[in-house]
Formats: C-alpha cells, sequence, structure tokens
C-alpha cells in the first residue's frame, strides 16, 4: 500500500457513509403509522438502516426514530420534509423533525473558570467521537483562552458586571456571533451564569447543561456542599437541556458514585467532576447523533 492509498484509507469512515435522512417524530398512538412511513420510503427506493419506535402507552403517544440512505431515493431532498407534512403531519397529528448525516451540528460551548468539562468535550471532539464542528467557546472570563489556543478555537470573551446590569447587551452580542457563527446547538460546559429565557427561545431544548447533582435534588448553587451538609450517601451528576425553570428541563443522562462518611466537601467536588465530564459527553453524543426526542419535559433516548 502506497502513501496515498493509506492516506485515503484513513479518511474513510463518516466520510465515506452514504448520505441519510434521520426523522425524529411523535403523535398519539395508533394503528398503521410504521407502515406508512415505511411504505413512504420503499416505495421511493430509500434503504432502511435504522428503526426504533416506542409507545408510551399511560398517554397514548408513539415516538420514532428511522433513517434512510438517500442515494436513489425519488424524493429530491430538499422536498422531502414537504411530502411528510402533506402526507402525515395533519392525518396522524404528527410533529416531525429531520436532520441529514452530512449536516453536521455545529456546536458553540459556554465555560467560565472550570476547565475539566471544556478538556474533556475538546478531547474527544479531537480523537474523532464526535462528529461535530466547533466554530467557538464563549466565556465570561479570560481563564481558559489557553485551553482553546491549544485547540485552535475559537476564544470570546464578554464580562459580566456583578449587578448584571450588562447581562440583556451581553447576550445580544453573543447571540450575534452565534448567528454569525451558525451555532445549532450551545454546550453549558460549567458556565456559571445563568441564561435569558430570549436565548433559550432561541435555542429551544438545543442547551444543553451540566449540573453538579442527582436532579432534582440540590438544585442552585453548591450542591457538593448541600450534599455533604444533607449526610447522603451517593452524588451525581444530570446533563439535561435547559429551559426557563432553573435546573429543571428535560433531562438527558444521569450518574451516580457513593460516598462515605469520610468524604469532605472537596473530596465530593473531586468526584463529582469525573461524572460531570462522562454524563455531559453522552449527553452531547446522543444529540450530535440525532436520538433524543424531547416530549413533556422528558426525553426518549433512541439507542
Amino acid at each position: 500500500m502506497n502513501k496515498r492509498e493509506l492516506n485515503n484509507q484513513l479518511k474513510t469512515g463518516k466520510e465515506g457513509m452514504k448520505p441519510t435522512a434521520i426523522m425524529l417524530l411523535h403523535c398519539p398512538d395508533q394503528p398503521g403509522i410504521i407502515a406508512e412511513i415505511t411504505k413512504f420510503i420503499t416505495d421511493n427506493n430509500g434503504n432502511i438502516v435504522y428503526l426504533d419506535q416506542y409507545v408510551d402507552r399511560q398517554d397514548g403517544v408513539f415516538f420514532m426514530r428511522i433513517e434512510w440512505e438517500l442515494d436513489n431515493f425519488l424524493v429530491p431532498r430538499d422536498k422531502i420534509e414537504e411530502y411528510v407534512e402533506t402526507l402525515y403531519a395533519q392525518r396522524y397529528q404528527m410533529t416531525f423533525s429531520l436532520y441529514y448525516n452530512d449536516e453536521k451540528p455545529r456546536m458553540a460551548i459556554f465555560v467560565s473558570k472550570m476547565s475539566h468539562c471544556l478538556y474533556d468535550l475538546l478531547a474527544r471532539w479531537k480523537a474523532g467521537e464526535f462528529d461535530v464542528e466547533i466554530p467557538c467557546i464563549i466565556s465570561n472570563h479570560e481563564d481558559l483562552r489557553y485551553v482553546a489556543l491549544q485547540f485552535g478555537i475559537p476564544y470570546y470573551v464578554w464580562s459580566i458586571k456583578k449587578d448584571h446590569s450588562n447581562k440583556a447587551e451581553v447576550e445580544a452580542e453573543e447571540m450575534a456571533l452565534l448567528k454569525e457563527k451558525k451555532v445549532t446547538f450551545i454546550v453549558l460546559a460549567r458556565y456559571m451564569q445563568i441564561i435569558s429565557d430570549e436565548m433559550i427561545a432561541n435555542y429551544p431544548h438545543h442547551i444543553i447543561n451540566i449540573h453538579h447533582s442527582f436532579l432534582p435534588a440540590f438544585i442552585g448553587a453548591k450542591p457538593y456542599h448541600q450534599a455533604w451538609e444533607r449526610g447522603v450517601k451517593i452524588i451525581g451528576a444530570t446533563s439535561h437541556y435547559v429551559t426557563a425553570d432553573l435546573d429543571a428541563g428535560p433531562i438527558i443522562e444521569q450518574d451516580v458514585t457513593r460516598i462515605t462518611h469520610k468524604d469532605t466537601p472537596e473530596s465530593l467536588v473531586l468526584k463529582g467532576k469525573d461524572l460531570e465530564k462522562i454524563v455531559l459527553s453522552h449527553a452531547v453524543s446522543k444529540h450530535i447523533q440525532r436520538k433524543i426526542l424531547t416530549y413533556n419535559n422528558k426525553t426518549i433516548i433512541f439507542s
């Protein structure tokens, strides 16, 4: 094998995959939905490569994720959404989203002073675990600029006054940058600021936060200290979508670790940081893969 062949082989993988369409949907449960959607795809020469579905029997709601190859698909790519809307959305009272595997999500990372989650996200991205583009890192402090420089990512700082008198102005400038960079979702990697309702409305269920607690326990500030004072035997971390209610958005991923009476607030923080990195990375991975469907402040996580 010569050098050119080796380089070509190393470039295979995501770039070598066939283009696919991914559809996430939910609607009132009723007979025939799977048959109708799969028939639409196969009748138009689509090859289904993934199908997962779930029925919430208590609420009577049907959820599905389906993915199919676009090679030889008869419906033009820019018309698929229109076809689904016309044929099925009204008929089944269906809410759906369409994505394409060759359109990489664009992730902005917001940070403050703690580097552990940022380093973990960037290392996974650099290693090829995240099929995503990172056009910017945004912070309210200069402290982590050196991390951005190590990975070659533009780093932007807006200082927020203690009385928050300039917060609206800062967020307006941040949102202008996000629009300019064509950001599709945001990750709060221990960003110690509350996001405004306006920004949340611009990215509904597309802002992922990591909270250093097993929610709904110990919301707000210093949850590890709250846990230590309460004398709990496990601590956890929770990644969730951000909503207007503090630390109360749809939960994506959680994990816990055991502690004892010998632990201190400081040792809880150290143990918790390991959990935070893993929990946040798992949540981000599922979002990038378009395997999360939100409904009634809950998430359906497809395998």
